[in-house]
């Protein structure tokens, strides 16, 4: 015995023998704990990992899909037998499809914030007004015939279709080159 357990009650040696068991008690408990959480811990990576290659796999179809989904919108939009156009309020061009910019006889880009009615010949120009203007009010589609020119030339004739859609109140424009069904 040390001097510090002689000391000491009976009792309060039977105290101090019964805590080191109970520490060592717990330290056993302690890695049979550790070996079953980090068991546990382990399990619950392999899973999230899982889930994570399943999210993978979803996006990557997901983003195909979506590809898919671009490459025949700009067939459709783009390569579309009629002329697209996307006018705002005040009647520029916010976008075009090439078969749009080939009716106006323009590169398309160039076209981009050009006003559509400096492309309407001056006999067709009150006629394309009171069309744009019964658009935006009617909030219907809308219809008219007109002709394209400039500096008293005329380019060709169209049939023009339009309707305001969405928030950003834009006119959607479909022209087909009617030039040859003219007499």
């Amino acid at each position: 015995m040390n001097k510090k357990e002689t000391n000491l009650t009976e009792s309060q040696l039977l105290r101090i023998k019964a805590e080191e068991k109970l520490k060592k008690k717990r330290k056993k408990m302690s890695l049979e704990i550790q070996e079953s959480d980090a068991k546990k811990l382990l399990h619950e990576l392999q899973v999230h990992q899982i889930e994570l290659e399943m999210q993978n796999e979803e996006l990557k179809q997901a983003n195909a899909t979506a590809e898919d989904a671009l490459r025949r919108y700009t067939m459709l939009y783009d390569f579309a037998p009629m002329g697209y156009f996307i006018l705002e309020g005040d009647g520029s061009i916010a976008d075009l499809n090439f078969t749009g910019a080939d009716i106006l006889g323009e590169k398309r880009f160039s076209l981009i914030n050009s006003n559509f009615k400096l492309f309407i010949a001056e006999s067709s120009k009150p006629v394309f007004n009171q069309f744009f203007k019964k658009v935006y009010t009617s909030n219907a589609k809308e219809s008219c015939e007109l002709a394209l020119g400039y500096n008293g030339k005329t380019l060709c004739h169209i049939y023009v279709e339009g309707v305001v859609t969405g928030d950003e109140r834009q006119c959607l424009l479909s022209v087909i080159d009617i030039s040859g069904f003219r007499k």
